[in-house]
Parts: C-alpha cells; sequence; structure tokens
C-alpha cells in the first residue's frame, strides 16, 4: 500500500507543523498562526483524502473493514470536521494544541496497524452503511472540539485565566461553545444509534444485539444525555462539565478504536 503511505507522510508533516504553530502561539501569546494552523489542518485533511482514495481504488471498497482503514478514515474526517471549525468559529482555536496532539497520536497509531484488507461481505453494500458511518464521524469531529475546550478549561485556573486576559477571550463564551459543540455530538450520536440499528434490521434481522460497541455506544449516549441534561437543569460547575466531556471522549474513543482490538471486527458479528 506504497500509495497510501506517499499520501500520509505528508499529511503528518503537515499536522505537526500546525501543532507546532499552536503549540507557539498557546505559549507566548505574542503571535497570530491561526491561518497557518487552519490551512495546515485542511491541508491534512486533503491529504488523507487522497491516500483514501488510493487505498480505495487499490482494494476496491471503502475505509470500513480494518483498523487501518477506521483509522486513515478517522483521521481525515476529525482534521476535516475541526479544521473547517477551527477557521469558522475563533473561539474554539484556542484548544487547537489539544485537539492536535489527539490526532497526532492516532497518527502514530495508524504507522503501526497492519494495512492488510479484507474482502467487503454482502451486508455492507446498503446506503445505511454511509449514513452509519458519516453520522459517527461527525459525532466524533464534534465531540473533538468540544473536548479541546473542555481539556483548556481542566488546566490550573491561574494559567486559564492568564490566557483569558492576553487573548481577550470571554470565559461565557468558551463554556458555551464547549457545551454548543456536545450539543451537536449528541445530535450526531443519536443519528448514528438510529441508522445503525435500521442498517442491523436490514442486514442480520435484528435493531440490537447488545454486543460489546452497541452496548459502549449507548453508555457513551447515556453519559453525554446525563451531562447535558444536568448542565440545562442544574448549575454545573466548569471543571466538573469539563471533566465530564473529556470522560465521554474518551468513552466514545475507547468504543470506536478500543473495540476492535477485542472483536473479530471493527464491529463484531458485522459480516
Amino acid at each position: 500500500m506504497t500509495e497510501t503511505i506517499n499520501w500520509l507522510n505528508p499529511a503528518a508533516v503537515c499536522l505537526m507543523m500546525a501543532g507546532w504553530f499552536a503549540l507557539q502561539e498557546f505559549i507566548s501569546q505574542q503571535h497570530d498562526f491561526s491561518k497557518w494552523i487552519g490551512v495546515l489542518i485542511l491541508l491534512c485533511a486533503l491529504l488523507l483524502a487522497f491516500a483514501i482514495s488510493a487505498r480505495w481504488l487499490t482494494v476496491g471498497h471503502g475505509p470500513f473493514l480494518t483498523m487501518y482503514e477506521v483509522l486513515i478514515s478517522s483521521l481525515f474526517s476529525l482534521a476535516l470536521i475541526y479544521g473547517l471549525a477551527y477557521i469558522l468559529v475563533p473561539t474554539i482555536r484556542i484548544g487547537a494544541p489539544f485537539a492536535v496532539v489527539i490526532l497526532l497520536l492516532l497518527f502514530i497509531w495508524t504507522s503501526t496497524t497492519d494495512p492488510g484488507t479484507k474482502p467487503l461481505p454482502p451486508t455492507y453494500e446498503t446506503p445505511w452503511l454511509w449514513a452509519h458511518v458519516v453520522a459517527g464521524k461527525l459525532f466524533l469531529g464534534s465531540c473533538l472540539v468540544a473536548t479541546s475546550l473542555a481539556i483548556l478549561l481542566l488546566l490550573p485556573m491561574c494559567r486559564f485565566h492568564l490566557l483569558l486576559v492576553s487573548r481577550g477571550l470571554v470565559f461565557k463564551r468558551i463554556d458555551i461553545q464547549m457545551w454548543s459543540w456536545l450539543a451537536l455530538a449528541f445530535l450526531f450520536h443519536s443519528v448514528m444509534l438510529v441508522t445503525g440499528a435500521v442498517w442491523a434490521q436490514d442486514a442480520w434481522g435484528r435493531y440490537w444485539d447488545w454486543d460489546p460497541l452497541e452496548s459502549l455506544a449507548f453508555g457513551t449516549w447515556l453519559v453525554m444525555a446525563t451531562g447535558l441534561h444536568t448542565r440545562a437543569a442544574f448549575s454545573v460547575r466548569p471543571r466538573t462539565g469539563s471533566a465530564l466531556i473529556v470522560g465521554a471522549f474518551m468513552l466514545a474513543f475507547f468504543t470506536f478504536f478500543g473495540i476492535p482490538f477485542i472483536s473479530i471486527n471493527p464491529h463484531q458479528g458485522a459480516v
């Protein structure tokens, strides 16, 4: 799969450069590299799209089956969603170093994963697969944006206040953006669960089977629902809310990328 690697390497370089600029901006607070950061993240997404296309042409199907395919497709969607959000919503830019670190960790993981191929099962040849996968990518991308801000709020408060003063940011704006992106993630996650159930009924004659991935996906939905309800009904301390959002992302991350290690396929039974 040298064609894929030829695109992955420059994509990783672009992301590392974006991370360097974001870190310098975060530490020094004297330079504005926002244009470079946004362009580099989107360029990374474009190169990842070329990598996925090259593999697709070689193996004859989309990136749905192996762990390697799940990783490169997730890297593409995360970089694209975060890059667009970074450019369109200036408030979230302060969390860029944390988002880029998460993406770089996925790149390292991808480089150690077997790029072998598998034939596409007949049950994957349905438009419900696309609806399910796209909703899942949108969910994880939105959750990444919320998590990057939540990690920032978990920093020592003295450092955080310095960042607010130096950048002219208002705490309430960051808090609103964090929860707004989590609400968007919750919406896409709900769509992902519904379309997945319809696909399962069409392919295997059952809407739900409580396999490890389905169970953890529902657990993630419950965590986000609890957090959003608590935020709307009660007064939630910023650090408590941030910890809940980071916890939801960690659970989602394990659901997407951890379950394949204990299952035969990325989705056990999906053959």
